[in-house]
């Protein structure tokens, strides 16, 4: 792999530090950040100069929640809450198989990865009977795109006639979740310094789930060294859920099945008391912030600025179908904005988002020694923003601009110092093939109706 030196570029480090140059340089050598600096960079025999000026360097994005199948669901049930459109959509999902996975994943990849996004989890718990290899087809599209990619073999084993929310036919029983589990993470797992697949547990929600499932997720796990996920406290349905099935409110019923964790992220986490925040705090907890999704679904406001000021590890994510336009970018503004929106101008700052989007992505994965920030010894996963269009070059703060300005377009996407985007091009597949087998897709699903 070359050399690569990008020069003469505006950067924000995201490091422990804060580091901010208005003009500087970054070098890239076999993949990896070897010197990031003010000013000039020296000379450097046989590199390839990217000439970075009117430009962003960050960290690449990372995406802490998604949902990629559903990339071919979009605009499904536009006015519901939840729980509706969850009941709407469950039974589409159940007609999944792993050649539409593959077209859904590769153009939500795609889509993330035009919008600055070089790592990302998928959250995936539709496993129909005759669906054939789903979790394989989205490790595939992943690899196709070019991202690093953290996918989870999420489940479901809770249905509706024992008291759940999705439909009989889409669940699974606990003896055949456990060994798809083992499976996934023995297929695709790889804990190497610059692994490009991770594997991680997630069985879906309190309201779909077993605890007993819950329970065995988290020994299996821990037994196999991967991380554990799952959605929790996202709407007042769902603690309502958990108090009258469990007698006890989303983060006192995880905390009693061991779910509490510095290996432990969670989906949403709308409805925390300050004694919730404590505990995630005090365990090292990672929360997965999705702010469209939270709006578009009207599930509430989270407590971002209380969980960062108690050092929770937060990330953002994207979360699938009932967000619809799929892009990291527009969830950084919309942090923000939720949070002014509930404590004033000064709730969150556009750094913090930006920290939010990388290093706080990063740690909520568990790959924060690897990558989210722009460091010597760290991943090349680098965004070069595109700032002195008409929608930027008047922003006196560049960091502001990338945030609150329109999508900055991308000059450059690295992974591992590969080139992803190049001059706002996905150099990695044909966007129009990827947008017309969407829609094939989408309208496959559509005709096999539902049960």
């Amino acid at each position: 792999m070359p050399k690569l030196v990008i020069d003469n570029t505006a950067i924000a480090a995201v490091d422990a530090a804060h580091t901010e140059y208005s003009c500087g340089h970054i070098i890239v050598d076999e993949g990896v950040i070897v010197a990031v600096g003010e000013g000039s960079a020296p000379e450097v025999p046989d590199a390839t100069i990217v000439d970075g000026r009117d430009c962003l360097a960050t960290p690449g994005f990372v995406n802490t929640h998604d949902h990629l199948y559903q990339w071919i669901t979009r605009g499904y049930a536009q006015d519901d809450v939840l729980f509706s459109w969850l009941t709407t959509l469950y039974p589409v999902w159940g007609r999944l198989d792993a050649d539409l996975e593959f077209a859904a994943a590769s153009a939500a990849l795609a889509r993330l990865a035009l919008t600055g996004c070089t790592t990302t989890m998928d959250h995936h718990y539709v496993f129909p009977h005759d669906g054939g290899d789903v979790l394989g087809a989205e490790v595939h599209a992943a690899q196709r795109i070019g991202v690093r990619f953290h996918p989870t073999r999420g489940s479901m084993d809770l249905g509706v006639s024992s008291g759940g929310l999705p439909p009989d036919h889409t669940v699974e029983d606990l003896d055949t979740i456990l060994a798809a589990c083992q499976d996934a993470v023995s297929t695709h797992h790889d804990a190497a310094f610059d692994s490009m697949v991770r594997v991680a547990l997630a069985p879906c929600s309190p309201f779909s789930v077993t605890a007993e499932l819950m329970r065995q997720s988290a020994l299996l796990a821990r037994d196999l060294g991967v991380r554990l996920h799952t959605h929790l406290a996202e709407t007042a349905d769902e603690e309502e859920f958990c108090t009258a099935q469990f007698g006890l409110r989303p983060v006192d019923y995880v905390e009693s099945l061991g779910w509490l964790g510095s290996d432990v992220w969670m989906a949403h986490c709308v409805h925390l008391s300050e004694g919730d925040v404590a505990k995630f705090a005090a365990t090292g907890t990672g929360v997965a912030h999705c702010p469209t999704s939270n709006g578009r679904l009207g599930s509430g406001i989270a407590r971002i600025p209380e969980l960062l000021a108690a050092d929770v590890p937060v990330g953002l994510g994207v979360d699938g179908g009932c967000t619809e336009h799929g892009s990291m970018s527009y969830e950084l503004r919309e942090a923000t904005l939720a949070a002014r929106f509930r404590r004033g101008p000064g709730a969150l700052s556009a750094r913090e988002a930006l920290r939010m989007a990388t290093i706080g992505g990063a740690r909520c994965l568990g790959r924060d020694p690897e990558l989210g920030s722009l460091e010597a010894g760290k991943l090349a996963d680098i965004a070069l923003w595109q700032l002195d269009g008409l929608g930027h070059s008047d922003v006196e703060d560049p960091v502001w601009a990338l945030v609150y300005g329109p999508p900055a377009p991308l000059r450059l996407l690295l992974v591992g110092g590969k080139t992803v985007v190049a001059d706002g091009e996905l150099r990695t597949a044909d966007i129009a093939t990827l947008a017309q087998d969407a829609r094939r897709a989408a309208a496959t699903l559509r005709d096999r109706g539902t049960d």
